[in-house]
């Protein structure tokens, strides 16, 4: 039998409930499977943590994490805490130091599921969004001079390395071709004339060895256009850290919300782990009111298991919450549910047992 150990770390707002969802499902479906288990275990970083120590987690904390073949990250943030601290002292560290170069996110769109998009069909909602997740606008690279003063500048550097714009078109290509579908690159070569046409020039390079593979290329601002009057153009999606963070919150509110929202950060070697989550916030303004939807969560939980190779568990939790979707007697309010955050796991597990 496999085992698997994972770090949970809840974090703040709605993260313990919604994690909570999706550690249930995670040990109901290895006890259906009987094949593998997992060993959690618990750790206190986040916001609260920051303001009791002065940091987002201890100096040790990567060295901790380290050994786990997977983080289960819950949400992190807190009115109290500035966003830039909050991300730069645990999402940033975590995703750099354990080279999670892919951030992997599916914009589909399931049965059932709210879309603004009027005469929009699920099956014109398909998308895979493979973003580069540890160099580019988020290397936190720059400078403030002459701060608080007339004359005070600040620079802020993206890093775009050809190694890491190499294996991240290169991860979407494979997927494309596995798949037998099209690959879109969005960038912003015209005007930015170093980092973008770089990424333009690497992107050429490597389609060279994929000519089996159809592809497109796009600018961010008609992309962003795109992603609401045609979505259905878009299947494998490859673009930069910043750009792929804003398309993906685009692709989240026209594929029925941030509560279906959910996000890989993948070392694909597996020399370090990968970290899963949902990408909502921490929504601090519900916290412990039991209306969370941890779907997303639940979401990110079978992305967790197709990573771990089980795919055939990650497709059927996909279709359990499609289920709940289309049957709509077990939603969160804000998919027009009255269900408490806490009945969505035993559902999922009922229409998994069910499957």
């Amino acid at each position: 039998m496999k085992n698997f150990k994972i770090a949970v770390i809840a974090g703040d707002g709605i993260g313990p409930e919604v994690i909570r969802s999706g550690i249930d499902v995670l040990n109901g479906v290895a006890a259906l499977d009987k094949t593998f288990d997992v060993e959690l275990e618990h750790f206190p970083y986040g916001c609260n943590y920051y303001l009791e120590n002065g940091r987002m987690m201890p100096e040790d904390a990567l060295d901790r994490l380290k050994s786990f073949d997977a983080i289960y990250l819950g949400a992190v943030g807190d009115p109290r805490v500035p966003d830039n601290i909050s991300l730069g002292g645990l999402l940033l560290p975590i995703r750099q130091k354990f080279d999670q170069y892919i951030n992997l996110r599916p914009v589909k769109l399931l049965n059932g599921a709210p879309c603004p998009l009027a005469g929009i069909k699920p099956s014109d909602i398909d998308m895979i969004v493979v973003r580069e997740n540890s160099e580019g606008e988020y290397a936190n690279v720059g400078a403030r001079l002459y701060q608080n003063s007339p004359n005070e500048i600040a620079l802020q550097t993206g890093v775009f390395s050809r190694r890491g714009c190499q294996r991240v078109i290169r991860y979407a290509f494979e997927i494309a071709r596995r798949s037998k579908k099209s690959v879109t690159s969005i960038s912003k070569g015209n005007a930015l004339a170093y980092s973008m046409v770089f990424w333009d020039q690497i992107f050429d390079e490597v389609r060279r060895d994929y000519p089996d593979v159809e592809t497109h290329k796009l600018l961010v601002d008609a992309a962003a256009m795109f992603f609401v009057k045609d979505p259905a153009r878009f299947q494998v999606v490859v673009t930069s850290n910043l750009f792929g963070d804003i398309l993906t919150d685009l692709g989240a509110a026209i594929a029925g919300g941030m509560g279906l929202a959910a996000g890989a950060n993948l070392n694909p070697e597996r020399q370090f782990p990968s970290m899963f989550e949902p990408i909502h916030g921490s929504a601090p303004d519900i916290a412990g009111r039991s209306i969370a939807n941890p779907l997303a969560a639940i979401w990110s939980i079978s992305q967790m298991l197709d990573f771990f190779g089980y795919e055939q568990w990650a497709s059927k939790i996909i279709r359990a919450i499609e289920f709940l979707l289309v049957d709509k007697k077990t939603l969160t309010p804000d998919l027009g549910g009255s269900a408490r955050t806490s009945d969505i796991a035993p559902a999922i597990l009922t229409a998994l047992r069910n499957s």
